[in-house]
């Protein structure tokens, strides 16, 4: 075996190394908790009621009691003593993680399951076949174009985890240009985790920060927008360069028009993205609804591709096959977060945080926002969630140093999507990568230059925001 074959990342070694990692941290940092305002994982937390809790850590702690570990309980039912979690929860958070998570990877099978028609049908390659007919394969053409639009619906409506619809389309846009699968799901994903960075109208984020620090929701877009607009830019040149570097072969397009099945086909997903979007935005369709979707799409297009049953079957459930890898991954993603909330030291390190921001000029205290939701999202990829907890605690904090809400809800932004370009606890950037098939060590070896340099780039800018009082 090649020995960089042997020492490459493996995304499920590293979400038992990040497992691991959780479990001991429970052991060393103090436990406690913050008030809350409700008792869900996203209910508000209530400044200045940090109090740390006794915690008993013995050799009884190595085995798990029936109530702790996967239980997936917030930190408002905290009992009166806290144990560190228990090692065995190596395997315990993982089927605990899969079942809190569990609308989520039933949305991803049945995705699999409606691409898998999607492919059997042939119309995928004849779609693409007509698109490089009608751009002629040209990389300065289809990069651009592709990744403005997904960077728009991410920005301005909040589209994240839609996106794992065309991603495997995008992938094979890519090979058909004699590009490699990163360049496509480069071209898709940075294009995606530029328009949340920035998220100029993101709803998802901006509905629960700004109103925590008193500002009307979807103001100060201006600058947002500014921003979004340059990086997006880098990011398009990066992949661009990406594509001129790995060159496989000249692009021989088919101008064979598109036949009425495949055409019908090509038409059923167009409408599926679009109820998508609407579904999302103006009815409140979640994960079930999405995956419903999915179920109903994927019969129309077998359907409409003239596939008998047992055909349209096998190819649904071959499709879902192709899914197991992140919907695996997906659970144990969110078991690491059911292991830091067991052991009640998510609310320690924000009270940690908040303590060492306090007393420096504002300049200053705007990069540490932002760098210390950073280090948060690794703990937490969700926004909302990360919002509701770590918000109220910093907002009033950053404010007496003279940093405005507007900056630190951009600090709040800036830290969440840089660090989800690669965070290896991100459900959803795995899910990505396990849909394209490519490895988490490849991606994250091409990702990372990139994010050095947006991260210098986001800390000039909240330093900018600082000085305009933004």
């Amino acid at each position: 075996m090649p020995h960089s074959k042997r020492w490459a990342l493996d995304p499920v070694m590293m979400m038992f190394a990040a497992l691991a990692v959780a479990i001991a941290l429970t052991w060393v940092i103090p436990s406690g908790e913050y008030q809350r305002k409700g008792g869900s994982e996203t209910a508000l937390v209530v400044p200045g009621t940090y109090q740390q809790s006794a915690k008993l850590v013995s050799l009884d702690a190595l085995w798990p009691a029936p109530s702790k570990t996967g239980s997936g309980k917030t930190e408002s039912s905290q009992p009166a003593v806290i144990v560190p979690v228990s090692p065995a929860a190596l395997v315990t958070a993982i089927p605990a993680g899969l079942a809190k998570s569990s609308g989520l990877i039933f949305m991803i099978l049945l995705l699999g399951g409606m691409f898998g028609v999607l492919r059997t049908s042939g119309a995928l390659d004849a779609g693409i076949e007509r698109l490089l007919a009608i751009t002629g394969g040209r990389l300065g053409v289809v990069t651009p174009v592709v990744m403005i639009a997904v960077s728009a619906g991410s920005t301005f409506l909040g589209l994240i985890s839609e996106y794992l619809l065309i991603i495997p389309i995008v992938v094979a846009l890519a090979e058909r240009m004699g590009r490699s699968r990163l360049y496509g799901f480069a071209m898709l994903t940075l294009a995606a985790k530029v328009g949340y960075l920035a998220s100029v109208t993101n709803p998802v984020a901006l509905l629960i920060a700004q109103p925590i620090v008193g500002v009307p929701v979807f103001s100060g877009a201006l600058f947002r927008f500014v921003v979004w607009c340059l990086l997006l830019a880098l990011a398009i040149g990066v992949v661009l360069r990406l594509g001129h570097s790995n060159t496989h072969q000249e692009v021989a397009c088919n101008d064979t028009p598109l036949s009425k099945r495949h055409l019908t086909v090509l038409l059923i997903v167009g409408i599926t993205v679009g109820l998508l979007i609407y579904g999302s935005s103006a009815l409140g369709w979640r994960d079930l609804q999405f995956a419903s979707l999915f179920v109903v799409s994927g019969v129309a297009m077998g359907i409409a591709a003239d596939m008998t049953p047992r055909a349209g079957a096998h190819a649904f459930v071959d499709g879902m096959k192709s899914m197991m890898l992140a919907a695996l991954l997906i659970g144990m993603a969110r078991g690491v977060e059911l292991v830091l909330r067991d052991g009640h030291i998510l609310d320690t390190i924000i009270a940690w945080a908040s303590g060492h921001v306090a007393h420096l000029p504002a300049v200053i205290v705007a990069p540490l926002v932002m760098g210390f939701e950073m280090f948060l999202t690794l703990l937490i990829p969700s926004t909302s969630a990360k919002a509701a907890l770590s918000i109220p605690i910093l907002a009033p904090i950053a404010a007496s140093a003279g940093v405005s809400g507007q900056t630190t809800v951009l600090a709040f932004l800036f830290g969440n999507g840089l660090v989800n370009m690669f965070a290896p606890t991100s459900g959803m950037l795995l899910a990505y990568l396990a849909t394209a098939n490519i490895g988490y060590g490849t991606w994250f070896r091409f990702v990372l230059p990139l994010f050095l340099f947006f991260t210098v780039v986001c800390i000039a800018a909240t330093m900018l925001a600082v000085v305009l009082s933004y």
